[in-house]
């Protein structure tokens, strides 16, 4: 069910942001190819400490995604 719901969604896209002491994150999740791709750049408080990486989520990360955010999700015929 997981795996079709990744289908239906195809280019579904959330963006996120957080701001903490130490740290500013964003984040963009992207459902592409039947997989959830997530994209995590911002800066920590050390110099020099941009980041900026791009990654398929686990089958976890995958599962937390769909349940998070389910009733913005096509689940038509499911």
């Amino acid at each position: 069910m997981r795996q079709q719901l990744l289908h239906q969604n195809e280019d579904f896209e959330v963006n996120t942001s957080y701001s903490g002491k130490n740290i500013t994150e964003y984040r963009r999740y992207r459902i592409t190819a039947g997989e959830l791709h997530i994209r995590s750049s911002g800066k920590t408080s050390w110099a020099d400490s941009r980041f900026d990486h791009e990654y398929v989520a686990t089958d976890e990360q995958t599962h937390r995604f769909l349940r998070e955010h389910l009733a913005a999700l096509n689940a038509d015929g499911l």
